[in-house]
C-alpha cells in the first residue's frame, strides 16, 4: 500500500496552530498562576492558626507574669508596713523615754533652783547650815507667837530639836543667849509638841522642869548645864529666836 506523503502545513494553519498554543500556554500560564496563589492562599491557613496559638500562649505568659509582679509588690508593701509600724513603735518608745529623762531632769533642775535660793536666802539673813538644816538666830526679842510669825516670813519656823548633836550645836550657836524653840502644851496642858505637831521624844529639860502651870512656851539656855538647860515660860515673855529651815538635800542625788 502506497502511503501519501504529508503535505506541509500552510501558514495559516501554522498561525492557527500558533495561536491555539498561545492560547495552551496562556492558559497553563493563568492555571499555574492559579495554582501559585492557592498554594500561598492555602499556606495562610497554617501560619495564621499558629500565630494565633502563640499569641494565646503570649498573653497567658503576660499575665501570669502579670500576677507574679502584682503578688510581688503586694508583698513588698505588706513588708514596708510591718517595717515603718515596727520604726515607729521603736521611735514611740524613744519618745517616751526622752519624754521620762526630761522630766526628771527638769525636777532635778528645780530642785537645784530651790536649794540655791535657799543659799541665797542663807547669806543674806546669815543663816548656818546643819545636818541638812539652815539656822536663823534673831538680833532682837519678841514673844512666842511673834517670833514664831518672823520665822514663816523667812519661809521658816521656829527650832525644833531632834538629837543631842543638834542641842550641842544650838548651844553653841545661841552663844549664851536665853532662845524660844518651837515647842509648846497651848492645845493641852502637860503635852508638849512641836511646831510640826509632832510629839516630843527626846527631851532636854533642866532640873525640876517644866514646873509652870501658865507657861506653855519653852526656851533653851535658861540652866547652866549645856544640854539640859530647857525651860518652860510664859508665851508673852520677850526673848531672841531660831529659825529652822529643813533643805531637800535627802530627795535624791543629783
Amino acid at each position: 500500500m502506497i502511503r501519501k506523503r504529508a503535505e506541509p502545513e500552510t501558514s495559516e494553519d501554522v498561525y492557527t496552530n500558533s495561536g491555539f498554543t498561545a492560547d495552551l500556554k496562556s492558559t497553563a500560564s493563568n492555571d499555574s498562576k492559579d495554582s501559585y496563589e492557592d498554594i500561598y492562599v492555602n499556606e495562610d491557613v497554617p501560619e495564621t492558626r499558629v500565630t494565633r496559638s502563640h499569641k494565646g500562649t503570649m498573653t497567658t505568659e503576660i499575665h501570669s507574669a502579670g500576677i507574679r509582679r502584682y503578688r510581688l509588690t503586694a508583698v513588698c508593701l505588706g513588708l514596708l508596713c510591718v517595717f515603718l509600724l515596727t520604726a515607729i513603735t521603736l521611735l514611740w518608745i524613744k519618745f517616751n523615754n526622752l519624754t521620762a529623762e526630761r522630766d526628771q531632769l527638769q525636777t532635778k533642775r528645780d530642785r537645784l533652783q530651790r536649794r540655791l535660793s535657799e543659799l541665797e536666802k542663807v547669806s543674806q539673813d546669815l543663816w548656818i547650815y546643819f545636818n541638812s538644816s539652815i539656822y536663823y538666830i534673831s538680833t532682837e526679842k519678841k514673844s512666842w507667837s511673834e517670833s514664831r510669825e518672823d520665822c514663816s516670813e523667812r519661809g521658816a519656823d521656829l527650832l525644833i530639836i531632834n538629837s543631842r548633836e543638834e542641842q550641842d550645836f544650838i548651844h553653841k550657836m545661841r552663844g549664851g543667849q536665853q532662845v524660844w524653840i518651837g515647842l509648846t502644851d497651848n492645845e493641852t496642858e502637860g503635852v508638849w509638841k512641836w511646831v510640826d505637831s509632832s510629839a516630843l521624844t527626846t527631851e532636854f529639860w533642866g532640873t525640876e522642869e517644866p514646873n509652870g502651870a501658865n507657861e506653855h512656851c519653852v526656851i533653851t539656855g535658861y540652866w547652866s548645864d549645856p544640854v539640859k538647860n530647857w525651860a518652860d515660860f510664859p508665851c508673852n515673855d520677850q526673848f531672841v529666836w531660831i529659825c529652822e529651815k529643813r533643805l531637800l538635800m535627802r530627795e535624791g542625788a543629783c
